[in-house]
């Protein structure tokens, strides 16, 4: 098999953790929020959470803007940033993290 031929997934969600590490604080809001700017900007469908974020689009697009949340937060001066990451895709339907959600609530009416 040619796996340089190989596509990613055409869409994807990531649930992200990024971790900035070495700054002498144990506060991470300042750095939370500045990534929540770059995803508000990104124009792709996001979910902060107290964990972190789960961010939703194509697996460039995904992929990209957490780069650039590293970047951002480089940017502030911290100099090693870690991130922990789960992502999902699928291919027998769309769904997106709200419907994933949704359908557990649904269940949870039922009686």
């Amino acid at each position: 098999m040619d796996y340089s031929s190989v596509a990613t997934p055409s869409s994807c969600y990531a649930d992200f953790c990024l971790i900035p590490v070495g700054t002498g604080s144990v506060s991470v809001a300042a750095e939370v929020a500045e990534v929540q700017r770059l995803l508000q900007a990104s124009g792709l469908k996001y979910t902060m959470h107290s964990a972190g974020t789960t961010v939703e689009g194509s697996w460039d697009d995904v992929m990209a803007v957490i780069g650039k949340a590293h970047a951002v937060v480089h940017e502030r001066g911290v100099v090693r940033v870690q991130s922990s990451m789960r992502v999902g895709t699928r291919t027998d339907k769309k769904q997106t993290a709200e419907d994933k959600v949704r359908r557990v609530q649904d269940l949870l009416a039922e009686k």
